[in-house]
């Protein structure tokens, strides 16, 4: 017969120490969800903003005109526009994509106006809808000296806004002000009553 003090660990010993680790496991994981929900809203934000600033910015040095256009659920796509009306046909330069719970949208709750006055809240993507290039759709050119443009040459400023279904206060914007093609970023709040505000 085997001394006890030699044995192993029994069975139920082990399953003991498995479900303790598990419960663990999922507390921690249970308290990490808000903050991997908010870095989505936040890498969402940051893909945006870059997005519309590069290729402003581009768009200046390269004296090339650069199409954006925003699609739902959460997808951006940049063209480069080498021609003139209406042809060549814009070539795509690259699509970028914001994570699956973030999408381009607006909920119930938006102020009226929108950030810089564009728009009534109501409206994903409320920049002129391009006439030859997408046809329909709304789109945002920025042209070599920074204004932003349709595909017509009219200025287009307006505001996209991308947000977290169900989660109001995860909602951002980004408007552009045709012009000067000046870029803001926009939060919202609830300051006595739903407001944006500037970041």
């Amino acid at each position: 017969m085997t001394p006890r003090k030699n044995r192993g660990f029994t069975i139920l010993e082990m399953l003991i120490t498995v479900s303790i680790g598990l419960t663990v496991a999922g507390v921690t994981f249970v308290a990490l969800m808000p903050v991997l929900r908010q870095n989505h809203v936040d890498t969402a934000y940051d893909t945006m903003l870059s997005v519309i600033t590069t290729y402003r910015s581009q768009a200046m040095t390269q004296t090339r005109r650069y199409i954006l256009t925003f699609s739902a659920p959460g997808t951006i796509t940049v063209q480069y526009w080498a021609g003139g009306v209406p042809s060549p046909a814009p070539v795509t330069v690259a699509t970028y994509t914001l994570p699956p719970d973030i999408e381009i949208a607006v909920q119930t709750g938006f102020p009226n106006p929108g950030p810089d006055g564009f728009d009534n809240g109501t409206t994903p993507v409320a920049f002129n809808p391009c006439s030859i290039v997408d046809a329909g759709q709304p789109c945002l050119i920025f042209c070599p000296d920074g204004s932003a443009q349709d595909d017509t040459g009219n200025y287009n400023g307006g505001v996209v806004y991308f947000t977290r279904p169900g989660d109001l206060y995860s909602s951002r914007s980004i408007s552009v002000i045709g012009p000067t093609g000046k870029i803001r970023a926009w939060r919202l709040y609830n300051q006595n009553g739903n407001t944006w505000v500037q970041q």
